[in-house]
Formats: structure tokens, sequence, C-alpha cells
């Protein structure tokens, strides 16, 4: 047995393991998109392991393509949803449309991130490639921002290492940052020779094992007792509910100013 069919069949017993955990503790309830995502990664091992070998490169080729773009959408759904569980403690307090403008937030720092993740050499693959290369280094960068977001406003958000939140946001923030670096290495590296297809591959094999010290942490974090959510910091709550009704007031005024100019637009075609 070659050691990357050894990593791919410890990660799917490693993914297997968390999800394990994760039903027994019935976390599901709390994140069950996060939940489903571990169900999709444990998935897409298995596939790999049944279709490597069995198939060309070029049509597994096209079977990754739209396995990254469903992990991708699958990867900003987790990312949203934890956002909405860090604001748990005002979420009532919080208007129906939060979610979506959550969902904004991030969707414009992905935007922002877009046209700088651009590892060297990407203009020398193939359109597809270079698609799918550019697309996958703007996925790794966003859950490192949204880490370091997250660790950075600990204090404020009333997070520790404790609360399920951060953890989860680490082991992203893990992996990606191993999937980033290996990606900027191995553009660098490139394929042409020998030696360099030898080093490529061996960025693979620590990508590989990156992702397992990921799921090995959160084995560990998830199978310790979560801690109770503790309140926002005065500052920060009294913060968060003003900005949300500063947009809403806005939203508002909007809507206010639209129907104003409707009315009058008839009362003109009637006097007409």
């Amino acid at each position: 047995m070659t050691l990357d069919t050894k990593l791919e069949y410890l990660t799917l017993t490693v993914q297997a393991m968390v999800i394990g955990l994760l039903i027994f503790r019935k976390f599901y309830k709390k994140l069950p998109l996060f939940f489903s995502y571990l169900i999709w990664l444990l998935l897409l091992t298995g596939a790999t392991l049944a279709l490597t070998g069995h198939y060309s490169d070029d049509a597994l080729q096209k079977v990754f393509v739209i396995a990254d773009i469903i992990d991708g959408a699958f990867m900003f759904c987790v990312l949203v949803e934890l956002s909405m569980s860090v604001l748990s403690p005002i979420r009532s307090s919080l208007p129906s449309w939060s979610v979506f403008a959550v969902f904004v937030i991030l969707a414009v720092a992905f935007a922002i991130i877009w046209p700088f993740a651009k590892p060297p050499g990407l203009a020398t693959l193939t359109p597809a490639s270079r698609l799918q290369v550019h697309f996958d280094t703007a996925m790794a960068v966003l859950p490192i921002v949204f880490f370091l977001a997250l660790a950075g406003c600990s204090q404020w958000l009333s997070l520790s290492w404790r609360d399920r939140e951060l953890q989860i946001g680490t082991g992203l923030g893990i992996f990606a940052l191993a999937s980033l670096s290996t990606t900027f290495f191995k553009m660098h590296v490139g394929a042409a020779t020998d030696d360099a297809r030898n080093t490529y591959h061996l960025f693979d094999q620590i990508q590989a094992g990156s992702y397992i010290v990921a799921m090995l942490y959160w084995l560990v974090s998830f199978a310790q007792k979560v801690r109770e959510r503790r309140e926002f910091t005065p500052q920060m709550e009294n913060f968060l509910l003003a900005l949300a009704g500063t947009a809403r007031t806005t939203r508002v005024g909007m809507r206010d100013s639209r129907d104003f100019t409707r009315r009058n637009s008839r009362d003109f075609t009637k006097k007409d």
C-alpha cells in the first residue's frame, strides 16, 4: 500500500470518527451545515479512493472541478452559519435579514480577495486549470481571513478556545493555511522535471497530512465539554445593535422613498 493510499484511508477514518463524535454529542442540531459539510468531505474522500485508477486523468479532472465548486459553496455556507452562531447572544434582537447581510459581507470579502489570489505561474496553466487554481486559492484565503477576524475580535465577542465557533474556525484556518502554502509552493516548483514532479507530489502529501491534523484537532476539541456561551461585552453588543439599526433605518428610508416616487408618478398620470 502506497503512502498516498494510507493517507487517504487515515483521512477517511479520522473523518468518520469526528462525524461519529458529533452524532453522539448531537452537535448536528446546532450547526447542521457544518455537520453536512463533514458528511460531504467523507463522501468526497470515499469517492476519490473509489475512482482513482479506474478513470483517466481528464475525466477525474472534470469530476474534481465540479467537486471544488460544491466544496466552495459548502464552505461559504458554513462560514455564514458560523457567523450567525457567533452572534447567537443577540440573535433575537437582530432583524430577520441579518443572515443575508452576513452573506453579502462574506461575498464582498471574497470579491476583494479574488484579484489577489493568483499564485506564481498561474498564467502558464490551461484556462480550466487556471480557473480551478484561482478559485481554490481564493477559497483558501477566505477561511483564513474569517479565522483571523474571529480570533482578533474574540475578546469583544466573548469567545475563547473552548467555544465551538472558534474551534471550528481554527480547524478551517489550519487546513486553509496549509492548502494555500502548498499551492504557492507547487506552482513555484512546477512539474517540468522528475525532481519537480516528486517535490510537487510531496506537497500534495503535506496538504493531506495538514487536513488530518485539522480533523484530529476537531476530534480532541469536540470530545471536551462545550462551554456555555457568554454574553458579548456591552460595547460590542451596542455596536452590533446600532449597526443593525442603522442598516434597518437606511432600508426603510429607501423603501419609503420608492413608495413616495411611485405615488407621485401615479398622481401625475391621473392629472394628465
